[in-house]
């Protein structure tokens, strides 16, 4: 079975947030998920919606699979490197704040 593939390496949101838009997506067709993509207020919306347009890129271009007939087979998201930065606070101290980024790995196959 042909599956192409399309990963989105040092992407500046949290996972966890990432998770949340992810799970609504998982198993589902290509149009039925880039419909709940459009209309999901989250800011990793965006961000998914383009590797999944990539994704169907890559199984058009590379394998000639029907994209009518893709379906979102895996879609998961790892940590990334974390930012490190230090916010100023009271009597001379500081505290860690650390940016988090993922990378997001996005698997699509033939029905």
């Amino acid at each position: 079975m042909q599956e192409a593939t399309a990963h989105g390496k040092h992407i500046r949101i949290a996972p966890r947030k990432v998770q949340l838009v992810i799970d609504l997506i998982r198993g589902k067709a290509v149009g039925e998920a880039i419909a709940i993509l459009r209309h999901t207020p989250r800011s990793a919306s965006p961000i998914i919606e383009k590797i999944l347009n990539s994704a169907i890129a890559n199984a058009e271009h590379n394998f000639s699979l029907d994209p009518n007939k893709l379906v979102i087979s895996t879609i998961f998201v790892g940590h990334g490197p974390i930012i490190k930065r230090f916010r100023p606070r009271a009597m001379g101290r500081a505290s860690n704040i650390h940016k988090r980024t993922s990378h997001i790995t996005l698997v699509v196959t033939e029905k």
